[in-house]
C-alpha cells in the first residue's frame, strides 16, 4: 500500500519545508538532522504496510491467521500420533502396557493388547513421520523370551498439524457453508477434525428418514481400517438409535463406513530413450500414477464419481524420464476410462510393458 513511499522520498518531502535560505546540501546541520528522521519514518511505513497485510485473512501470516480465525471458533487441525499393529513373536509372551520398542529414529510404546501375541503401539513422536515405518521394533529394556515384536499393519494414521493454506482455505470457507444442527457440512466438518480421518462423504436419508452415511478415508485418503471407523462410529453415534448420545443431533441415526478400492492395472507399450530399459523406469511410472491416484482420492468426497481417465495416464507416463512416447494403453484390460461409483476409490495394481513380461509390483 506504501510501495511509492521511500526514504527519498520522505526526505525530500521533509526539505522541501525548509526555507531555500537556509543551507539544505547533504551534510549541512538541517540535512543531518532530518536524514535520522526520514529513515525512522520509512520505518513506520513498513510497520503500516505490515500491519495492514496481517490484519486480513488474505494476506495474514500463520500466527495473525489463527487469531483471525479464532473469532469464528477455528483453530488449525493438531498433529497427531500413529498408531499401529504389531505382532508379537512367541504369541504366549505377555508384553507390559507402556513398554517402549525403538525403530530407526522413532520410539513406540504398547498402549493395548489386542488379543493373543497382538498389540496396538503408539509413536510418541507426533506427525506423519510415525506413518512410514513398518518392520521389527527392538525393546529398549531387556524383555526375556521376545523372540520378535513386528510392525503390521497403520490402524490410526497420524497427522501433521494442519498447513497455512489449508487452514486458510477453511476459514474462507466457513462464510459461505454454514455448518448447523447436523446439515451436511456440520457432518463433514466434525468428522474430518477426528484424527486419522482425512475426508467425509456425507450421504443424507440413504436407507430412509433420519438416517445418515458417513463414508471417511483416512488422513493419508487411503480406505479407513476397522479401527479407524469403530473410533468415528463411537464418537459420532455410538447407539445409532437416534438417541443422540454422541455429536450427531437427536433423531439421527448414522452409519460410518469406508470406500471400496478398485485396482487400477495398466497395459501400454512404451518407447524409451537410448539406455533406457523398463525396469529403470517402472518405479518412477507408479510413483507418477500413484500421484494421479491420490489427487482423484483427494477430490472424492466432493464429487459423486470419479473418472479415471487414460488420457491422465499417458500424460503422467510421459512426464517419466527416459519416456519417448506411449501407445495402446488399456486400463483394466479395457481401451475406456474408467468410472467408479459413489463408494470406489482408484489404487494402483499393476502396470506392464506390452513388449515386456508383468511387473508385479503392487503399489500400496
Amino acid at each position: 500500500m506504501y510501495e511509492d513511499i521511500t526514504y527519498e522520498t520522505i526526505l525530500q518531502r521533509m526539505l522541501a519545508r525548509v526555507p531555500n535560505s537556509i543551507d539544505k546540501r547533504e551534510g549541512s546541520i538541517i540535512y543531518d538532522a532530518i536524514a535520522p528522521c526520514a529513515f525512522e519514518l520509512i520505518l513506520m511505513y513498513k510497520e503500516f504496510d505490515s500491519i495492514i497485510n496481517e490484519t486480513f485473512a488474505d494476506t495474514a501470516t500463520r500466527q495473525f491467521l489463527i487469531r483471525r480465525a479464532k473469532e469464528r471458533g477455528l483453530a488449525p487441525y493438531p498433529s497427531t500420533y500413529a498408531v499401529l499393529k504389531a505382532v508379537c513373536t512367541p504369541s504366549t509372551l505377555e508384553l507390559n502396557t507402556g513398554e517402549k520398542f525403538t525403530l530407526g529414529s522413532l520410539t513406540y510404546k504398547i498402549i493395548e493388547n489386542v488379543s493373543s501375541g497382538v498389540y496396538k503401539v503408539q509413536c510418541e513422536t507426533l506427525g506423519t513421520e510415525g506413518n512410514k515405518y513398518s518392520g521389527n521394533l527392538i525393546p529398549i529394556n531387556y524383555i526375556s523370551g521376545l523372540e520378535s515384536f513386528t510392525i503390521s499393519e497403520l490402524i490410526l494414521p497420524a497427522e501433521d498439524e494442519e498447513s497455512t493454506e489449508a487452514f486458510r482455505q477453511r476459514y474462507f470457507n466457513s462464510f459461505f457453508v454454514n455448518a448447523y444442527g447436523g446439515n451436511v457440512q456440520d457432518y463433514k466438518e466434525k468428522t474430518n477434525s477426528i484424527a486419522g480421518v482425512g475426508s467425509t462423504k456425507v450421504t443424507p436419508i440413504w436407507d430412509g428418514a433420519g438416517t445418515v452415511k458417513l463414508t471417511i478415508l483416512n488422513s493419508a485418503y487411503s480406505i479407513a481400517s476397522e479401527e479407524l471407523v469403530s473410533n468415528v462410529q463411537n464418537i459420532i453415534d455410538p447407539s445409532q438409535d437416534g438417541t443422540g448420545i454422541g455429536v450427531a443431533p437427536i433423531g439421527h441415526i448414522v452409519t460410518v463406513d469406508t470406500p471400496e478400492e478398485v485396482e487400477i492395472n495398466i497395459s501400454s507399450t512404451f518407447s524409451l530413450q537410448s539406455g533406457y530399459t523398463f525396469e529403470d523406469i517402472e518405479q518412477s511410472l507408479e510413483d507418477a500414477i500413484n500421484e494421479y491416484l491420490l489427487e482423484q482420492r483427494k477430490i472424492w468426497a466432493d464429487n459423486d464419481t470419479l473418472v479415471v481417465r487414460i488420457s491422465q495416464i499417458e500424460r503422467r507416463m510421459l512426464d517419466v524420464d527416459g519416456v519417448v512416447d506411449v501407445t495402446n494403453t488399456t486400463v483394466n484390460s479395457g481401451s475406456s476410462n474408467i468410472e467408479l461409483t459413489e463408494y470406489q476409490v482408484p489404487v494402483l495394481g499393476v502396470i506392464s510393458n506390452v513388449q515386456n513380461s508383468w511387473f508385479n509390483k503392487v503399489c500400496s
